[in-house]
């Protein structure tokens, strides 16, 4: 699978056990450390799925998810929250803000992959431009 996603997360450990996750099963992974740097990557280029932590500095999560909805171009990429935040009403917020999903950590390595790709609605086809 050649999907490309985009991880905003702003921790190194929680980002190279994704990355390491999603990579090994084929997917392409891009990272940011922040909102406004994935906001940009976001803008610039296509992915088929975006992995958004909620608790992010300069940005939090559901700023950057109202913001990346704001953005008609990316109104058929899924968003993904991915969070340590899993206090009562938190999964609504998320989606209220515009996460498609809501995934709590620690995540489960034996079924991250599945949890993440189930997200997937057009994985990218290297042929197109």
């Amino acid at each position: 699978m050649n999907a490309r996603i985009l991880l905003i997360e702003d921790n190194e450990q929680n980002r190279y056990l994704a990355t390491f996750l999603l990579e090994e099963q084929g997917f392409v992974v891009i990272p940011a450390a922040d909102g406004p740097v994935g906001l940009d990557l976001a803008s610039r280029e296509r992915f088929d799925l975006i992995l958004l932590d909620i608790q992010l500095p300069l940005m939090d999560g559901h700023a950057v998810a109202r913001a990346l909805r704001a953005n008609p171009a990316l109104a058929d990429v899924p968003i993904v929250a991915v969070t340590s935040y899993a206090m009562a009403g938190d999964r609504e917020l998320a989606i209220g803000a515009g996460c498609d999903g809501y995934l709590e950590k620690p995540i489960d390595p034996e079924t991250f992959v599945s949890d993440i790709a189930r997200f997937l609605r057009h994985p990218r086809n290297d042929s197109e431009p």
